[in-house]
């Protein structure tokens, strides 16, 4: 079998449904990378989306997390379309050691917590790696819709580990999003703290 042949074949398997949550998941990340508002309205039709394809995966903790993803997508519309009259964009902050404290005790909580829920009351596959990054998700999508900088560097965290269990569940466009996504945020990263950086300058 060819190449191309190969590819055909494998294009054919894909869920269509996926296919479209993927790109306007890249979209939404690229364009958040980017600091562009756009994103947020990318992620709301990715978001709604994936409700229903982690729901037949059995990914039950990821389909909660869509529904925690989408308020949280319309509340960064709005908190990063009230931007100071003065800037051109929202002002990107830095992570407090209040939040770091705050994020790492949430995550073990809910990790724990939920994780014991899916183990005993669903046939989630991979219940207490699934509430982990859920758990880091929630965090990370809270401080990407306040333009806390570190958020980038907790996407990148989790991502990983969904790259890998999307994988084993034989979501292979997913799985292909979200290395993708890796070097998105690692982009957005670098770009955000230029952003901050200069304004720093202009403050000074």
């Amino acid at each position: 079998m060819d190449i191309t042949k190969a590819i055909e074949t494998w294009w054919a398997a894909q869920s269509t449904l996926e296919v479209v949550g993927v790109i306007t998941g890249l979209l939404c990340v690229y364009l958040a990378a980017r600091n562009n508002i756009w994103n947020w309205s990318f992620a709301i039709v990715s978001v709604g989306i994936y409700i229903f394809i982690f729901w037949d995966s059995k990914l039950y903790a990821d389909m909660g997390l869509q529904f925690y993803f989408m308020v949280m997508n319309i509340y960064g519309w709005y908190f990063w379309s009230r931007k100071p009259k003065t800037e051109a964009k929202t002002p990107v902050l830095k992570i407090t050691h209040t939040e770091v404290s705050l994020s790492i005790a949430a995550v073990i909580v809910f990790t724990g917590l939920l994780g014991i829920l899916l183990k005993k009351n669903t046939d989630a596959a991979f219940p207490f790696i699934d509430s982990f990054c859920t758990a880091c998700s929630l965090v990370a999508q809270v401080f990407l819709a306040r333009k806390v900088l570190e958020n980038w560097l907790i996407w990148i965290f989790v991502d990983v580990i969904y790259v890998g269990v999307y994988s084993f569940k034989h979501l292979n466009l997913t799985a292909l999003m979200y290395a993708i996504y890796i070097a998105i945020a690692l982009m957005g990263y670098l770009d955000w703290r230029k952003d901050y950086r200069k304004q720093q300058t202009i403050q000074a």
